[in-house]
Formats: C-alpha cells, sequence, structure tokens
C-alpha cells in the first residue's frame, strides 16, 4: 500500500474505533425521539431545502414533470393519461413505498413501480438506475407527497423482506466490521469526521446531496455506506436494497415525506 493510502487507512481506522468497540446493540431509536435529517444540517442547507427557487433538486423535479406528461412506447401512452393530475392522483403515493406487487410476487420500490409502469402500460424499455429521468420522475413523484407523513403498509406479504431488512440493517460488514444500526441508532447525534450522524432515514430520496452536486436515489447513499466501511456493495436494484427500504420505511413511520431533500 502506498503511504497516502496508509495514513487513510490509519485515519478512518481511528475515526470509527468508537464504533466497533464490543458492546451490545442500542434499543431501536423510540418513536417520540425519531428525527429527520433535515434537523441535523446547517440552517442555510436546511433554508436550500424549504425554498424551491434554491433547491437544486427541483430541476430534476421539472424534468419529472415533462416526463410524465409525454407519450412513450408504440402507442403512445403517457403517465398523465392514465394517472390525470400527479398532485391528485399520486398524492400519498410515496409514502406507502416500497409495497408488493402480485404479478412480480415480490416487494418493489418506487423506481420499481415506474418501470413496471412503463413496461406493463406503454410498452417501453426500462429506464436506467440512476439515469436522469428514472430520478427526475421519483422525484415529481415523490413531491407529490411532500409533507405527508410515512404510513409503510401494514401488509403482511411486506412481512418477510422487513425482517431480512432489519438484519441486513444490523449485520456487521466490511473491513471496518460496522453494521447500520451502530452507526444510526447507537450513534446519533454524534460527529464523525466532523459531520453529525443522522438517524440514517429515508424520507426525503431522491435527494441532492452537496457532495454528491446531484441527485441520487436511496440505493446509491446505501451503496456509499457499505463502501464506506470497506464492503461490497449489492448492485443497483438487488432484492437487499427493496428490503433495507421495507424496513427503514417501517422505522420511519411518521416522518414527513422531504422530496427532493437537500443533505450535506
Amino acid at each position: 500500500m502506498k503511504p497516502l493510502g496508509r495514513a487513510i487507512s490509519c485515519v478512518l481506522a481511528a475515526g470509527f474505533t468508537c464504533l466497533t468497540e464490543s458492546r451490545a446493540p442500542a434499543d431501536p431509536i423510540p418513536p417520540e425521539q425519531r428525527r429527520s435529517g433535515f434537523e441535523f444540517m446547517n440552517p442555510e442547507t436546511q433554508e436550500m431545502q424549504r425554498d424551491d427557487g434554491l433547491n437544486p433538486g427541483f430541476l430534476w423535479v421539472l424534468d419529472g414533470e415533462a416526463l410524465w406528461n409525454r407519450a412513450e412506447g408504440p402507442e403512445g401512452k403517457s403517465c398523465q393519461g392514465c394517472h390525470g393530475e400527479a398532485s391528485e392522483s399520486m398524492r400519498g403515493v410515496a409514502a406507502r413505498y416500497p409495497a408488493f406487487d402480485p404479478e412480480e410476487n415480490r416487494p418493489i420500490d418506487l423506481q420499481d413501480r415506474i418501470n413496471l409502469c412503463r413496461r406493463r402500460h406503454q410498452k417501453a424499455p426500462a429506464l436506467a438506475y440512476e439515469s436522469h429521468d428514472l430520478l427526475a420522475l421519483a422525484a415529481f413523484l415523490g413531491k407529490q407527497s411532500r409533507d405527508i407523513p410515512i404510513t409503510s403498509p401494514d401488509d403482511s406479504r411486506l412481512d418477510p423482506a422487513r425482517e431480512r431488512g432489519r438484519d441486513l440493517f444490523n449485520q456487521r460488514i466490511g473491513q471496518l466490521n460496522l453494521s447500520c444500526s451502530q452507526c444510526h441508532d447507537d450513534h446519533w447525534g454524534e460527529r464523525l469526521g466532523g459531520s453529525v450522524i443522522p438517524q440514517g432515514d429515508p424520507n426525503g430520496y431522491p435527494i441532492y446531496r452537496l457532495e454528491w452536486q446531484s441527485l441520487g436515489s436511496l440505493q446509491r447513499r446505501l451503496r456509499n455506506c457499505m463502501i464506506g466501511v470497506r464492503s461490497e456493495p449489492f448492485p443497483y436494484g438487488a432484492r437487499e436494497f427493496v428490503e433495507l427500504e421495507v424496513f427503514l420505511m417501517s422505522r420511519a413511520r411518521g416522518l414527513p415525506i422531504e422530496t427532493p431533500a437537500v443533505r450535506p
């Protein structure tokens, strides 16, 4: 390993020492202590999210609105042609995903739903994960549910995925031997590398992240975390990511949808 690589590794290892100590895991965060990542940001970043004219995520929302109204596929169908005005038909939808799809016989997230609708009803090709168009449509749909509390479905068909997602959240992974819960349940509100550790809730996705200078999905953020603890990340679209989201949305029940949120 080159000297710079060794130095970075030492800094990371020192920074995570407090998290890797042997200790009993903390209890899940009580509902009355749930706090959106918005509350951990500085006032300038909070104002960027509050003001639609300053929020860079609205560039994707506007493109998503255009895509919602654009005819696709050989029969020239648009989303609007089936669903009407998104402000009415899509109100609250993002707060209820992931949901169980009987035809697929599995849980699907909002990105999956967009692509299933494209394939089934528009006869159009699926959009690639993290592509501008898929993020734009997801941001546009998420915005229709802004300020609505998360109401993860009480659907028994989701229970196996929710439990697997819970297990993944608590599983130590990577060379740093860390789990999601060690940061976001045990140490939320503390600082790591100068940044406040949030509770790790999914209520703002897709988000505009200042570090990325772009909009990104929850799967992108989860992959970043996995890479950060030196674990091989799941591929985009992996079953595990949807299962994690099923659990995270249940864990965040009651928090308002903030899409498109802004984060550091």
